[in-house]
């Protein structure tokens, strides 16, 4: 009972209402594909000198013990109060970058549509770095304030086009099932969960073809991502009846985002409201969708049954460790740490990196390049025998 207690306090870190979310329990995932490691410098032996010895012990052996577990914890809780003026540093940097830019496009858009298509992909950054503020407003982590976050979570989502409450619920609900076999979301979700082979197999010809057709790179990645932004998240699809808040949210954010942008057409014009707006928005949301997919998704992510599932585990072998250029992890607010990110989804994104070099899983969690990234989004199935992400090739489908 203790050891479930100790796997809730990360999923409720998020905010998840008790009875949306249980803690998972049961034995560690076993895996073969690798063999992760990390530092353990609490309680380690020294050497003959009196000198700590810095080794390295198998992830599956360290987290077995009570102990070390509960270091980590207690290393990485270390990490998840909000730093103030980082916050407001990051607002200026995100919120103010993006409407900066935005405006400088509006006023190149009476000069060249070219210009304005080339300034397009810096304000898709900045935007993509504003929907990361939106997300730990949502996880409680930005602000000291419950109330502040949400205040910011909402006006972010004027510029995100992501409603903030249905959005924030549903994504505490992922923190609560990622990778979990046996809870898998049931919804509309095609980036963070998959079927197992066999599942697949036992498919009707026509509901194997809609797989494959939306799991497709170029579908799942490209097409699908601004019709969600644009189009399904002006809708409370995918929602529990009971979720009365969240869609009133939906329906409100949709006459705060009419009020807002028609406000901006009937001045500025709304051709130069489209010219602007619409190559932002489709830039910004396959990055963001492309992100939220290799994050959940290569060939060495673990998936388990509910009787193994394990929150800690899950968090190191089950979600990826995105090795970005140092711009490129500036303007998605560090959000490639996602093992971090999902040990504690308190921690605010500014704090991530320094997290991960203090507890010592640089360099020992494999990190995934921008080449294995693209070659992730691949990885669609589970097989349960040989205990490892494959594609449709590799499960000779």
């Amino acid at each position: 009972m203790r050891r479930k207690r100790l796997e809730a306090r990360l999923v409720r870190a998020s905010f998840v209402p008790a009875r949306e979310v249980s803690p998972a329990s049961g034995s560690t995932p076993r895996k073969k594909a690798r063999d992760l490691s990390i530092h353990v410098t609490d309680a380690v032996p020294t050497d003959q000198a009196g000198a700590t010895a810095t080794h390295k012990t198998p992830l599956r052996e360290t987290y077995g013990d009570d102990a070390a577990r509960r270091a980590l914890r207690r290393r990485v809780v270390g990490f998840q109060t909000p730093v103030l003026f980082s916050s407001l540093s990051q607002i200026l940097t995100s919120i103010g970058g993006y409407l900066g830019v935005c405006a400088t496009m509006y006023v190149a858009a009476g000069i060249s549509f070219w210009l304005v298509l080339a300034l397009a992909p810096f304000a898709a950054g900045f935007l993509v770095r504003t929907f990361i503020v939106q997300h730990d407003c949502g996880h409680g982590a930005f602000l000291p304030s419950r109330r502040a976050n949400d205040f910011l979570g909402v006006a972010c989502s004027l510029l995100t086009l992501a409603p903030y409450a249905s959005w924030r619920r549903q994504h505490a609900g992922h923190h609560g099932v990622w990778n979990n076999l046996d809870r898998r979301d049931s919804g509309v979700d095609v980036y963070s969960t998959c079927l197992t082979v066999d599942e697949y197999r036992a498919l009707d010809p026509w509901q194997r073809r809609w797989f494959r057709i939306s799991r497709n790179p170029v579908i799942a990645n490209l097409v699908l991502p601004p019709l969600v932004f644009l189009v399904l998240y002006r809708l409370p699809f995918d929602m529990p009846a009971g979720w009365r808040r969240e869609r009133l949210g939906v329906y409100l954010t949709n006459l705060a985002l009419l009020a807002l942008y028609g406000g901006v057409g009937l001045i500025l014009g709304f051709g130069p409201l489209a010219m602007v707006q619409l190559p932002i928005m489709v830039l910004a949301s396959i990055a963001g969708v492309w992100l939220f997919t290799v994050q959940h998704r290569s060939e060495n992510t673990v998936w388990a049954r509910e009787s193994e599932w394990d929150a800690l585990k899950a968090s190191l072998e089950a979600t990826n460790y995105l090795r970005l250029p140092r711009l490129l992890q500036w303007f998605t607010g560090n959000i490639g740490l996602h093992h971090i990110h999902h040990l504690n989804p308190r921690i605010p994104n500014y704090r991530l990196q320094a997290c991960h070099d203090s507890v010592g899983t640089a360099g020992e969690v494999p990190a995934m390049t921008l080449g294995a990234a693209f070659r992730a989004m691949f990885y669609v199935l589970w097989d349960e025998r040989r205990r490892r992400m494959v594609t449709f090739r590799g499960a000779r489908l």
